[in-house]
């Protein structure tokens, strides 16, 4: 069976420290699946909020989340602390992606416990339709990309 591999920016632009909570937590012990889309959530809100926009206000579009890949790569438990980067990139005509780097410090070093891809679509809420990224925003995504976007 084929595995999602998901190639990484070499720099982040944007970081946010999100604990584990007992709430995170699944049977197996360790955050579940659906906790860690929702830390990855989180984030995108912390990296929109930090150059001026969120979800539902972007230069007048909002973004629908349109795909997610999550690359699990090491267990993370309650009480552990995840530092969550992230960084924009592969900018088109209506959208572009966000990618996540989610690591954990253990015994002095950092441990990487998921890398994640989110394609991000600009959607006018009012007209119910894909949207263009407004000049604007794109500037401003791709001012907090890594080397200025280029994958």
């Amino acid at each position: 069976m084929a595995r999602i591999k998901i190639p990484l920016p070499a720099t982040f632009a944007f970081s946010c420290v999100i604990p584990v909570r007992v709430t995170d937590i699944n049977y197996g012990g360790h955050v579940g699946n659906d906790a860690l889309l929702g830390m990855i959530h989180e984030a995108r809100v912390l990296f929109l909020n930090r150059i001026g926009y969120t979800e539902l206000s972007m230069e007048g579009v909002g973004l629908i989340m349109a795909d997610v890949a999550i690359e699990f790569k090491n267990e993370a438990f309650m009480g552990e602390t995840l530092l969550v980067s992230v960084a924009a990139g592969d900018f088109q005509r209506v959208g572009f992606d966000l990618y996540y780097r989610v690591e954990k410090e253990t015994e002095g070093k950092k441990v990487p416990v998921a890398f994640a891809k989110t394609g991000m679509v600009c959607f006018n809420y009012s007209q119910r339709k894909i949207a263009p990224i407004p000049a604007a925003a794109l500037q401003q995504l791709i001012q907090a990309a890594p080397n200025n976007g280029q994958q």
